[in-house]
């Protein structure tokens, strides 16, 4: 396809439903294919890892214990960026946009947009020694709850926007020119207080400023992230919209985002790896947009739509879900050097073990219900995560390692963990 017909699409980068890429760039793909991974594994035909399924109820009953510990009444929220930025229990949302959610609650929805969609792209982990200090509450916040605090100050600044007079706003010109200089004096980022992947993270933004920028199907002319919400809306069915609907659109919109990866007939597969158990070697994963359509469930509901199917959607493969399950024994490694090896992303072993996680999370998932006798229907997959397996990931680790570190070492370039 030339550029011109790109161009003329509105897409950067069109996907037909015909593409061979479409059948990958969506949940159900996830699933499928992690599945077969594992199946593989369960059968012993994996050098990496052996599936221990008898560790599965000791796992279940831990995440049982941390969703009571952290939220006795089960009102457990959705797991989102949005959790982050309520670090310390500080509400800096409303703070930050409480005259438009009065005023306005589509615009503020929009806005709600404007700031997820950067702060979940600049989500990967942070390394051990990275600090963050709040203005707000002068406290001093690492990890996740730092990231999410310290993007949502770069977006408060105005800082993505390309309107003075609306620094609330995440433009495709502004965030194009936002340099690794400016990132890391948001994140307070100096020789003392390192933050991995700095220029990997800057570099990621500027590719969405170009993306969106080349998508005006999606994020209109000029182009803002916000106005997603917009788009959404319209291809909603009397105001619902099935999760994974929204998925695909943001793999097909911001799947040319994600910089050196696999491409199928000219279209970037994104959060994509290969693995010798599946026939076209391809097994994706898409994590980070995953959790960008988790964080995006309150925004959508702020603009009055309802968001359906929400375990279409697939847990999260990353160090504190995945770390839990090696922590309890549930992937057990094969080699003893797998724990003090620096894994690169693109590693099969690494590969295997997120495959690993995604199913261990929809087995742990129906446990973890059946410990708090509640269902599927109140109780989704987004509740599990939130409430259980990421919080119980952390708490387990903090356990077992001083600082909390995760049990696996892993080589991040600031746009995959």
């Amino acid at each position: 396809m030339t550029l011109a017909t790109a161009m003329a699409s509105g897409w950067h980068t069109p996907v037909p439903d015909d593409h061979p890429a479409a059948a990958l760039l969506c949940a159900e793909a996830v699933r499928q294919r992690c599945l077969a991974v594992t199946s593989d594994v369960i059968h012993g035909r994996s050098p990496f890892f052996e599936w221990n399924a008898a560790a599965l109820p000791e796992t279940a009953l831990y995440v049982a214990d941390t969703i009571r510990l952290d939220y006795p009444d089960l009102d457990v929220p959705y797991h989102s960026r949005w959790r982050h930025f309520e670090a310390g229990g500080v509400d800096r949302w409303r703070a930050l946009a409480g005259h438009v959610l009065a005023s306005d609650p589509l615009e503020a929805a929009r806005i709600a947009v404007d700031l997820v969609i950067p702060s979940v792209l600049l989500d990967a982990g942070a390394g051990p020694d990275w600090r963050y200090r709040d203005p707000a509450s002068d406290r001093i916040l690492t990890r996740s709850e730092g990231l999410g605090v310290a993007s949502l100050g770069l977006f408060a600044n105005g800082t993505l926007s390309a309107n003075a007079d609306q620094p609330l706003r995440s433009d495709a010109t502004a965030l194009a020119a936002l340099s690794a200089e400016k990132l890391a004096h948001a994140f307070q980022v100096d020789v003392d207080n390192p933050l991995v992947g700095l220029t990997g993270r800057a570099g990621l933004i500027r590719r969405l400023g170009e993306v969106i920028g080349a998508t005006p199907a999606v994020f209109g002319s000029p182009a803002r992230l916000g106005n997603l919400i917009d788009y959404l809306a319209a291809h909603a069915d009397d105001g619902r919209i099935r999760a994974d609907v929204v998925l695909a659109t943001l793999l097909k919109a911001l799947g040319p985002v994600w910089p050196g990866r696999i491409t199928l007939q000219g279209v970037p597969l994104g959060d994509c790896w290969p693995h010798p158990a599946l026939e076209d070697g391809l097994l994706p994963f898409h994590k980070l947009t995953q959790w960008l359509t988790y964080s995006l469930l309150e925004p959508l509901e702020l603009a009055g739509l309802e968001v359906t199917g929400l375990d279409r959607l697939t847990g999260l493969p990353e160090y504190r879900n995945g770390g839990l399950l090696l922590d309890f024994g549930v992937i057990r490694p094969r080699a003893p050097d797998f724990w003090t090896t620096r894994w690169r992303v693109d590693a099969t072993a690494i590969v295997e073990w997120r495959a690993l996680t995604v199913i261990a999370l929809d087995q742990l998932a129906e446990r973890v219900r059946a410990e708090l006798d509640i269902d599927a229907a109140s109780f989704p997959l987004a509740r599990v995560l939130q409430g259980g397996t990421w919080s119980a990931g952390r708490r387990i680790a903090a356990q077992r390692r001083e600082g909390g570190a995760p049990p696996i070492n892993i080589v991040s370039d600031g746009t995959v963990f």
